[in-house]
């Protein structure tokens, strides 16, 4: 899965153990939520972690809602459900990883 280079200006916050946002295992970095998106630690700033390409899960049986167990993070228009190390999101009667 790739993602896309996009800092996100003037944001004086510093994520980290402890800061308060949720953290989410995303391939080899930590994203944090924070205002509905998901920021990741970059050299001296922060980007806004988003995929560039659609990439659906495969075989998932498990349906993710209020109570499933999971970490429920907000993400722009929906909520995505932190599982086995990433995040899922429902999308046309599947799940896609994120």
């Amino acid at each position: 899965m790739t993602t896309a280079h996009a800092p996100h200006p003037d944001h004086t916050h510093t994520h980290g153990e402890g800061c308060g946002h949720v953290a989410v295992p995303h391939e080899d970095h930590v994203d944090y939520a924070h205002d509905g998106h998901l920021h990741r630690v970059h050299n001296d700033h922060v980007d806004e972690c988003e995929s560039t390409a659609h990439s659906a899960h495969g075989d998932h049986a498990h349906q993710h809602g209020e109570g499933c167990g999971h970490v429920a993070v907000p993400h722009g228009d929906h909520v995505d459900y932190v599982h086995d190390g990433h995040r899922h999101a429902g999308h046309d009667g599947h799940w896609d990883d994120h």
